[in-house]
């Protein structure tokens, strides 16, 4: 038996047997792991209420045969606290920790920026200090670097050219100038490029000035471009509430995805997938 230690978030769980359930976590230093908490769905469980989505653990495992077991837990960062009273920052961090669960499709490859990316979007979420659908999109658009996918945005992603640029296509990789540009490509505001650019950079003052349109339509790009890559729908995104006020017919949405994706792209979930934060009470 080989004991090890690591802090991780748990990005979602599901039932094993009569007590048990199955904790996906995302650590610090073995990337995604899959390990059995066995007894946590009974009353008098130790540290049932600890192994919830959204919350920040340290814990101790010991590696199985086939799955790790967690042997002790302790709370790092109870960041459930703050957002299960809210349905639109629960949802965003819904989304969150499915993209990384997405992102981490390789067991104990270590993933230590993607973790540091879920930890500090969840606790921005959970402080509520910011907005949390540009705390969404801004998680999102870097965990697509992370991935090495990140939209071309004062480049054309065709042939480099520095922009600015009009088009974006999602299909082509994001900006393209005038001589790249194909077929289906939307047309954006300058101030969605801007927005982009400040959500990838971190550059929160540009960001928090922006306009509800604006913003609208950077989470309908960015959800496009992530759901493109991924090959399939994100089953929390839809789910995001969206403030009434950014609210504007006509606009590109988050469930909405461009004109210029394939028709063989898949755009149900298969039926398998959870919904993170979907936890069965302990």
């Amino acid at each position: 038996m080989s004991l090890y230690r690591d802090t991780g978030i748990v990005l979602r769980v599901h039932k094993l047997g009569e007590a048990d359930r199955i904790i996906t976590l995302l650590t610090r230093r073995h990337g995604k792991v899959r390990a059995v908490a066995k007894g946590v769905r009974r009353t008098g469980s130790r540290f049932g209420a600890r192994l919830e989505p959204f919350g920040h653990v340290d814990l101790q495992l010991y590696t199985g045969r086939t799955l790790d077991v967690i042997t002790q837990v302790q709370t790092v960062d109870a960041f459930a606290v703050q957002l299960v009273g809210d349905y639109q920052r629960y949802t965003a961090a819904s989304a969150i920790t499915e993209t990384a669960d997405r992102l981490t499709a390789e067991e104990g490859e270590p993933a230590l920026k993607l973790y540091l990316l879920v930890t500090g979007a969840l606790r921005a979420l959970a402080d509520g200090g910011r907005d949390a659908s540009l705390v969404l999109d801004a998680f999102l658009l870097r965990a697509m670097a992370f991935a090495g996918w990140a939209p071309a945005i004062g480049e054309c992603a065709r042939c480099g050219q520095p922009g600015p640029h009009r088009a974006f296509n999602v299909q082509s990789g994001g900006a393209l100038c005038p001589r790249c540009r194909v077929a289906g490509s939307v047309h954006p505001a300058p101030e969605v490029f801007t927005l982009l650019d400040a959500l990838l950079h971190g550059e929160w003052a540009v960001a928090e000035g922006t306009a509800p349109g604006t913003r609208r339509d950077v989470s309908g790009l960015v959800a496009a471009h992530l759901q493109w890559h991924l090959e399939r729908q994100l089953r929390s995104l839809p789910l995001v509430e969206r403030r009434r006020e950014l609210l504007n017919p006509g606009r590109l949405t988050s469930t909405e995805l461009p004109e210029d994706l394939p028709s063989d792209m898949p755009k149900d979930m298969p039926e398998d997938v959870e919904v993170p934060g979907a936890a069965q009470g302990t």
